[in-house]
């Protein structure tokens, strides 16, 4: 009897959150799924929607602009995950070390994560800008023009990768918290061996901190494959679309176009892709991920 209030209370206690599970995720997702499958124009109300089977689909693997989406944000994904991990990781360690002033410096660093991404983007606007922004301005004391970086084609998606590095701040605390957890004796042993520092971190750091790589990893390639804000605030999508990002051509169908059937059908292949890649890092974890209390040898 007991148990069975304390079911009942534990049930009242998750209700709030079930609710809205229900209600705000899997409730959009299956209305999403079934629009996927539909043809409806948003402004002209729910009665308007049309079933038309695979015809979102087909018209998808038809448009180019989708393929010159997919490819932005290939190339962004591939090039800023790896980079923004191990630029993380190295700030981490240095941020790991005992001197004065660190927790100074830890909280420089994580500052612009904090910072709303709008508000950020309207920075880099000004810090990019050819004529009067202080990066080209910067490069001038060294000689070197500086290009028109989000109005030029071949330096815009660039320029949005390097804007990137601005915000690792949340990805440095997670690497500091699981630098902390190394055990300060393995280093001494280390010491003792005559191992070096760059052999202690290959050695002891790394492996010991795989487990919060495999979580970062995984959270940066969602991140990488949902980037969105920054283009639409900075570019827009141009110049000559360089910066189309799937979600910014998924967003323009759904919100610019009223299309809200062929953007549906966009947003499940990018589901689909991105829970492959997840499912693809998972799946090799067992080969490069340690845990402590691991039986292996």
């Amino acid at each position: 009897m007991n148990n069975s209030k304390s079911d009942r209370a534990g049930y009242l206690f998750i209700l709030p959150w079930l609710l809205g599970l229900i209600i705000f995720t899997l409730g959009p997702m299956i209305f999403s799924l079934i629009l996927s499958f539909s043809k409806w124009d948003v402004i002209t109300g729910v009665e308007s929607i049309q079933y038309v089977g695979l015809d979102n689909f087909k018209a998808i693997f038809h448009d180019p602009l989708f393929y010159q989406s997919l490819k932005v944000t290939f190339i962004f994904a591939l090039v800023s995950v790896p980079l923004f991990q191990v630029a993380s990781i190295l700030i981490a360690v240095l941020l790991n070390m005992r001197s004065r002033g660190m927790k100074f410096f830890r909280l420089i660093y994580f500052m612009p994560s904090v910072i709303p991404a709008v508000a950020t983007s309207m920075m880099w606007v000004m810090i990019f800008n050819p004529e009067y922004g202080i990066l080209n301005e910067a490069l001038g004391w060294f000689g070197i023009q500086g290009p028109a970086w989000l109005q030029d084609p071949n330096y815009a998606l660039g320029a949005l990768i390097v804007m990137g590095l601005w915000g690792v701040g949340n990805t440095i605390i997670i690497y500091l918290s699981g630098l902390q957890g190394v055990p300060e004796d393995l280093y001494e042993a280390g010491e003792l061996d005559g191992a070096g520092i760059f052999r202690r971190f290959f050695s002891i750091t790394l492996p010991l901190i795989t487990p919060t790589i495999f979580f970062n990893l995984i959270m940066g390639i969602i991140g990488g494959f949902q980037y969105f804000t920054q283009a639409f605030v900075m570019t827009n999508g141009g110049p000559l679309n360089s910066t189309l990002f799937y979600n910014l051509y998924l967003y323009n169908k759904a919100f610019i176009e009223f299309d809200m059937g062929y953007a549906s059908a966009l947003s499940w292949i990018l589901f689909i892709i991105i829970l492959l890649f997840t499912l693809l890092v998972i799946r090799s974890s067992s080969f490069w991920v340690y845990y402590q209390g691991d039986d292996r040898d």
